[in-house]
Order: structure tokens, then C-alpha cells, then sequence
């Protein structure tokens, strides 16, 4: 663990040193949990929601998208339950005078007896070899026996707790369980409250006449109070969906782990309006086909896991995360939710309304169940960084740092270097950029060793290098050289478009898709 911590730190090092995520208002010594992107990571994180968006509404007929506001009519909030019920349970340590959530505290300690009950089957493994018999291992050893037993009694205390929303109880399993604080060590530990995490304003010219807004905490409830506008302008027929990207703000007081939990973050979410009793099915489907997204990116199958909810949210009747293995152990990116007809209710009853759907084939009107499919764009972001960050033992012994980024995701695809700045090179070169700029992203560079800018490159995940030599005046052509392997061929200035177009096209993501 002490290891993946350390490539955590290197990571956070790595994505401010080369223009990726920057402490925001650092020379005023910063702001807590709230981060800008630089200029590398804006196009990474721009291409990722190209990604998206692309893989919702290009690929889908049913799919449409929008941008609703950020403020929006402070009822909104009390009928989707968010005034009354979005809460975090937190508890304090009395002597290091740290706040926790008590619910990650006791996550924290589940995946700590799961670790154990890991490392006994690996030991096993590497001792036994060949002739391991892993299940039967899992289901015979005292040690793992024990283990598993303890974890599931947790386990099911905790999910009783969370779903009676039981606040003393979380507390006792707390203290049963020995669980310290990270800091002071110490188990002396106050009682659980609830916390209300949305920020609120004031919307007016005087304090007297001003209304109570609030800051969106989520962007599901714009979709839902546009369903009908949607539906009717675009003669939307359900099946359908309405996807949108946007900011979010919580007020969140334990906000930790670099980007993965931020206070002003953004979403990417999709609302899929289905016939009711026909929810549980498309959640299914979208489920596979969410899952392929994510793993169309090359990281590996083995980096994803889904994890069912112990707690479903009021409105939910199923729901599942899409989780990575981050340095910091498997974490959400994106939920999938099957949210009934709760929030187009709530919405018809609160304005008073009518927000139903008259179905020509069923020749009835119903209030249409959701199935919504929501990702954290700086979680995404944070997963590809883990994803892609990798450092090498060179042939020569030297090492160097890569971002293997996905070569249609890289913020820059090509690099153009003259070899030297002089002999009409940088000319030569200039010309081939003005020429492929319009294209995709390059990047013309000229200073240091070539040795020098193909390492930068290297860090910034750069997938191709074209350099500029005294050759490629004689002939035309350049040497590419590929980020992943380090080989290098010769290719025409004339065909480096359509080489380059081709390996770095969002169409490569998107065609090994379902649709």
C-alpha cells in the first residue's frame, strides 16, 4: 500500500509540474479541495468529454443533449430531497480535531479485511503453485474463514445502519471495530451528525427582497425539469434519453484524495426515460454498455469492478458503481441508477404541473421511470492519469516518465521538432505545422536536445514525434517516432496527415462500442 501511495504523490507531483491540475489560487496559498486544470489538462479533459458526449448522442438516435442552468428555482431542491436529505454523517476526533465521514471510516476498514483475506490467498498461491485449488482455499482456511466472517458481520451492520439511517450505530461499529484516527491514533471519537453539503446564495438586488438559491449540487434535476420541453420540441418517444455535462458544487468537508473529491467539480450524466416496469432491463443494458465504455480505453479489464449500493438512495430501486483501481484502491467513476418515476413526481407535485408522457403505442399516459448513468469528469480525469502514468527502466539504464494516454484522448498528438535551429529546419518544420494544425493538436518545439523534447513529450503523453533533419530537405519525408515503443520510421511529409488523423481518431474509441 505504502508503494501505491507514493505513486499517488507522484502522480499529484507530475500533473502540476507539466500543466496538468494546479492547486487553485495557489500564490494566495490556495483553496481547499478546489483545483484548476492547466493547459495540458484542459484538452485531456475536454477530449475525455468528447468521448462522452459523442458515445451518448452521436451513437444514440434516442439521445439528445442540453446545458440547463446552474441556478435554478430553490423548490426544485425541496422536491428532489435535496433541502431535507442530502446529508453526510461526520464524526470528529477529539484529540487530533479532524473530521471524518463515519461511513468511509468503516469502507476503509472493509477493504482493509478484504486486503487480508487477499494477501492469504497470494501467499497460498506462490506456495503451493500449480496444484492451488483457490476456492477450495477460500472456503477452508481458518484465516481467511475468520476474516470473512468478521468483514460480513461488519458489513452487514453497516449496511442496516446507513439504510435505518441510524447515526449511533454507525458510531458503535466505529468503536467496535477499534477503528483509529489516522492522525492522532487515538479512538476518542464524538458523536455522528448530519451535515448538509449544498452551498446556498442569495438571488436579488436587496437583502430584504432577495431569495435563498442554492448552488446545484447535482445536474440530473435540470434534465428532469426540461423532460417534457425536451420531449415535445424534439418529438422524443420513449424509450429516450437527455444527456448533458456541467458544474456541480458540494460542500464538502472531508474533501481529500487530489481531485477524486472536490468541492467544485463536473459531471457528465445521462437520463434514459423508459416505460414503467421496463427500468430494471435498460439499467441492465446500460450497465453493459457503460462498463464497455470504460474499458475501450485499454487499461485493462482487471482496473474495473462494479459494486452494487448497500444504501439505496430514496429514489433508487437499483444501482451499481463502475469502479477503478486507483493508487488509493478500487474507487467510483460513475454511477448507474434506476431512479423509478421519483424525481418526475416529486417535480408534478411540488409545481403543480402535469409532467407525463402520453404513449401513442400504449394509447395511455404514465409518468416515465429513469435510469440515469452519471460520471465524475474529474474522477475520469484522475483514473486515466493512474491509467496511463508508468515509469520505465531504459536498455541504456536511464529512466523516464510516460503518460500512456489513449492516442485519441493525448492533449497534444504531434509533436514537430526541428533537429537543430538552424540550416532552414525550423522553416522546414513551421511549414509542416501550419500545415497540420488545422487538423489535430500539435506542438512545434525547438529548445534542448532532441533526447530532451522527446522525454518532455514523453511526459506530457505525446503519442507521435515527427522530426525535422537535413534529410527531409533532400527528400521530403520525416522521422516518427512512437511514444509506447520508441521506434522510429521514415515517412513521407505528405502521408504524416492521414498516419497521424488515422491512430489518433475518436472514431477508434467509439466503433469498438454497442450501440
Amino acid at each position: 500500500m505504502a508503494l501505491q501511495e507514493e505513486v499517488f504523490k507522484k502522480i499529484i507531483s507530475h500533473s502540476k509540474e507539466y500543466g496538468f491540475v494546479f492547486p487553485s489560487s495557489e500564490i494566495y496559498d490556495g483553496l481547499s479541495a478546489v483545483y484548476d486544470y492547466g493547459q495540458n489538462g484542459v484538452e485531456l479533459k475536454n477530449n475525455l468529454k468528447k468521448y462522452w458526449w459523442d458515445s451518448m448522442v452521436l451513437l444514440h438516435e434516442n439521445v439528445v443533449g442540453i446545458d440547463s442552468a446552474i441556478f435554478m428555482h430553490p423548490t426544485i431542491w425541496k422536491a428532489s430531497g435535496h433541502v431535507d436529505a442530502f446529508n453526510d454523517p461526520l464524526i470528529d476526533n477529539k484529540d487530533s480535531k479532524k473530521r471524518y465521514r463515519a461511513d468511509v471510516l468503516i469502507e476503509d476498514h472493509l477493504a482493509k479485511l478484504d486486503d487480508k483475506i487477499e494477501k492469504e490467498v497470494q501467499k497460498a498461491a506462490k506456495r503451493f503453485g500449480d496444484s492451488f485449488d483457490e476456492q477450495m482455499f477460500r472456503e477452508t482456511n481458518p484465516r481467511v474463514l475468520e476474516n470473512r466472517q468478521k468483514r460480513d458481520e461488519v458489513h452487514s451492520r453497516f449496511a442496516k445502519a446507513l439504510n435505518d439511517n441510524n447515526l449511533e450505530d454507525l458510531r458503535q461499529i466505529i468503536l467496535d471495530c477499534e477503528i483509529a484516527c489516522p492522525i492522532s491514533g487515538t479512538r476518542n471519537w464524538t458523536e455522528v451528525r448530519q451535515f448538509n453539503l449544498m452551498f446556498s446564495t442569495e438571488m436579488g438586488a436587496t437583502s430584504d427582497g432577495a431569495m435563498k438559491v442554492y448552488l446545484r449540487p447535482e445536474s440530473a434535476q435540470g434534465i428532469f425539469v426540461n423532460f417534457l420541453n425536451v420531449q415535445k420540441t424534439g418529438r422524443m418517444k420513449v424509450p429516450f434519453g437527455i444527456a448533458q455535462i456541467g458544474k456541480a458544487f458540494r460542500n464538502e468537508i472531508v474533501a481529500r484524495q487530489f481531485i477524486f473529491r472536490m468541492r467544485e467539480f463536473e459531471q457528465m450524466e445521462m437520463q434514459f426515460f423508459v416505460v414503467p416496469g421496463e427500468e430494471l432491463k435498460w439499467f441492465e443494458h446500460w450497465k453493459k454498455l457503460r462498463m464497455e465504455w470504460h474499458q475501450a480505453l485499454g487499461f485493462g479489464a482487471d482496473k474495473y469492478r462494479f459494486h452494487d449500493h448497500d444504501k439505496l438512495a430514496h429514489y433508487a430501486n437499483a444501482a451499481t458503481d463502475i469502479e477503478f483501481e486507483m493508487p488509493f484502491g478500487f474507487k467510483e467513476v460513475e454511477g448507474i441508477h434506476s431512479r423509478t418515476d421519483f424525481d418526475l413526481s416529486q417535480h408534478e407535485k411540488f409545481s403543480g404541473k402535469k409532467m407525463q408522457y402520453f404513449d401513442p403505442e400504449l394509447n395511455k399516459s404514465y409518468t416515465p421511470y429513469v435510469v440515469e448513468t452519471s460520471i465524475g469528469v474529474d474522477r475520469m480525469f484522475l483514473s486515466i492519469l493512474a491509467g496511463s502514468y508508468c515509469e520505465e527502466t531504459l536498455e541504456n539504464g536511464e529512466t523516464r516518465v510516460m503518460m500512456k494516454f489513449p492516442a485519441e484522448l493525448a492533449p497534444v498528438k504531434l509533436a514537430i521538432l526541428p533537429l537543430v535551429r538552424k540550416d532552414g529546419l525550423p522553416e522546414k518544420a513551421r511549414e509542416i505545422m501550419d500545415d497540420l494544425k488545422f487538423s489535430f493538436s500539435c506542438q512545434y518545439d525547438e529548445k534542448d536536445s532532441i533526447g530532451k523534447r522527446y522525454r518532455r513529450h514523453d511526459a506530457i503523453g505525446t503519442p507521435f514525434c515527427a522530426t525535422i533533419d537535413h534529410q527531409t530537405l533532400e527528400d521530403n519525408t520525416v522521422t516518427v517516432r512512437y511514444r509506447d515503443s520508441m521506434e522510429q520510421e521514415r515517412v513521407a511529409i505528405d502521408s504524416l496527415q492521414n498516419i497521424i488523423a488515422q491512430k489518433t481518431d475518436l472514431k477508434n474509441l467509439l466503433k469498438k462500442l454497442s450501440v
